[in-house]
């Protein structure tokens, strides 16, 4: 597999029952690992509400921004 240069790379290690399982799955799916890997990173972040792309990125800081926040309308009195 090629790396890209946007790619970041680390060690994380399995008990042998989950490697086994996760192993079994890609087989199955006919898939590699990164991809799996990939999948369930992006499904955890989205889990906790946690942006992925650029675009989240922005649209999320801007939602948390009070100026932005659009709540009940106040009547005007005339």
């Amino acid at each position: 597999m090629a790396r890209s240069a946007g790619q970041i790379r680390k060690r994380i290690a399995f008990d042998h029952s989950t490697w086994h399982a996760l192993d079994r799955l890609a087989k199955d799916r006919m898939v590699e690992l990164q991809d799996l890997a990939d999948e369930a990173f992006r499904d955890l972040l989205k889990k906790h509400l946690r942006p992925v792309t650029l675009k989240e990125m922005l649209r999320e800081s801007a939602r948390t921004d009070p100026a932005n926040d659009h709540g009940p309308q106040r009547r005007r009195q005339h």
